[in-house]
C-alpha cells in the first residue's frame, strides 16, 4: 500500500468516528451538472464545516456516478469527513464510502449492514412516522432522517413533517436525528431547538455562490443551542 493510499485509508477511518452533529450537505446534479462544479461546491461546503456528505445523482450513467463519487471521497477524507452514497450500497461498496442514505424503497436497511459492515455510517428515511424511526433505529441504523419540514424545491411531494413531530419522536431515539426538507439558515433554527442533531440542505447551499458563507450559518446555528 503506498502512502497516499494509506493516509486516505486513515482519513476515512476518522470520518467515520466523528459524530454525527451539524450541516449535512447533498449533492444535485442540476445545481452541479459537470464534475468540475461537483467537486468545486462539494469543497465549498466543507470549507464551510459540514460534518456530512451525501453524493446523489440517481439518473447519471453508472460509470459517471463511480467516477465523480471516487473524486468526492478523495476530498472529503482530505477534510476527514464522511461520504454517503444515496441508495447505492453496491457503489459504497466499490469506493470505499463511510455508507449509504437509503429511502423506504431503497435497499433494505438490514441487508445493507450486513453487507458494509457495523462501522458503516447508514441513514434511512423516515418523514415523521416514529414506527419507521424506531424499527430503523431497532435494525441498526447509524441515524434517521424526517422532513419535509419546509417546502422543498427538490423534493415537492415529500410528505410534510411538523415541529410538533420532530419534539415527539426525538425523545423516543439514541441514534442522531436529521432534518430535511427546504432547510435554510433562517428556519434551521427552530429545527435545532426542536432537537435535531443535523440539517441536511440541497438547494439552499448549493444555489448560490456563497456556498461557503452558508454553511458557516447552518454551522452557526448548533453554536446557539450549546
Amino acid at each position: 500500500m503506498g502512502a497516499r493510499t494509506r493516509i486516505l485509508a486513515q482519513e476515512k477511518d476518522r470520518a467515520r468516528m466523528k459524530p454525527l452533529h451539524g450541516v449535512y450537505a447533498i449533492t444535485d446534479p442540476v445545481l452541479m451538472p459537470d464534475d468540475d462544479s461537483l467537486l468545486s461546491a462539494v469543497e465549498q461546503t466543507l470549507l464551510g464545516g459540514a460534518a456530512l456528505i451525501q453524493y446523489r445523482n440517481k439518473p447519471a450513467h453508472p460509470a459517471v456516478r463511480e467516477r465523480q463519487a471516487t473524486a468526492l471521497l478523495s476530498l472529503c477524507a482530505s477534510f476527514g469527513t464522511p461520504l454517503l452514497i444515496n441508495d447505492d450500497v453496491e457503489l459504497c461498496l466499490r469506493i470505499g464510502a463511510a455508507g449509504v442514505h437509503l429511502g423506504q424503497q431503497d435497499n433494505s436497511l438490514a441487508e445493507a449492514r450486513d453487507r458494509l459492515g457495523p462501522d458503516a455510517i447508514i441513514g434511512i428515511s423516515c418523514h415523521a412516522r416514529e414506527s419507521l424511526a424506531l424499527e430503523a433505529q431497532r435494525k441498526g441504523a447509524s441515524y434517521v432522517a424526517m422532513g419535509r419540514f419546509f417546502p422543498s424545491q427538490t423534493k415537492p411531494e415529500a410528505p410534510a413533517s411538523s415541529l410538533d413531530d420532530l419534539r415527539r419522536i426525538r425523545p423516543r431515539l439514541h441514534v442522531p436525528l436529521v432534518a430535511i426538507g427546504g432547510v435554510n439558515a433562517e428556519n434551521g433554527a427552530s429545527l435545532v431547538h426542536a432537537g435535531a442533531d443535523m440539517l441536511a440542505a440541497i438547494h439552499h447551499l448549493f444555489s448560490t455562490t456563497r456556498i461557503q458563507q452558508r454553511t458557516r450559518e447552518m454551522n452557526r446555528l448548533f453554536q446557539r443551542t450549546t
